[in-house]
């Protein structure tokens, strides 16, 4: 089915904001001078958003080769931002968490995001309306993501159950 000339200006806009919002995110990581590059920051989400995880499980919704994935999360252990434990029940699944210091990371970058993008807003307040926001709403979760309010929700820590490895 061909798309339609509304569909084509609505994707064209899209692939413009997106290439906005990877500007904003990759400028909000490098504003706290972290040693972090755009892919690592997006696995640090994949655990923000979803609690501990298999690296296997980040590297699949990272849509990236498990090696791939796997090499990724070593360098963020190395850096501290993750940590690999083990639970008592089956020692054989290892499950990353973000430690103390990657969550303030992205609790860091987030805060940026949501700066910049709150003068992005202000500065075009006429084009932003109920209309508007609903639609990226709908867009949001038909891609999968969580609302903002639900992040850290649904996921408890669980240290104590777990064993670092």
């Amino acid at each position: 089915m061909p798309a339609t000339e509304d569909t084509q200006r609505t994707v064209s806009a899209l692939m413009m904001a997106s290439r906005a919002f990877v500007g904003i995110t990759a400028r909000s990581l490098a504003g706290i001078d972290a040693d972090v590059t755009l892919p690592q920051f997006r696995a640090l989400m994949v655990l923000a958003m979803r609690g501990p995880q298999r690296p296997a499980d980040i590297s699949a919704e990272l849509k990236v080769a498990p090696s791939t994935g796997t090499r990724m999360c070593d360098r963020l252990v190395r850096k501290q931002l993750l940590r690999r434990t083990r639970t008592p029940s089956d020692r054989r699944v290892v499950r990353l968490r973000l430690t103390p210091a990657g969550r303030e990371l992205v609790e860091q970058v987030v805060r940026a995001r949501r700066e910049e993008l709150t003068a992005i807003v202000a500065a075009t307040a006429e084009h932003w309306g109920p209309p508007v926001t609903a639609a990226l709403q709908a867009f949001a979760e038909a891609s999968g993501e969580l609302p903002e309010q639900d992040w850290w929700l649904g996921w408890a820590d669980g240290e104590e159950s777990e064993i670092a490895v």
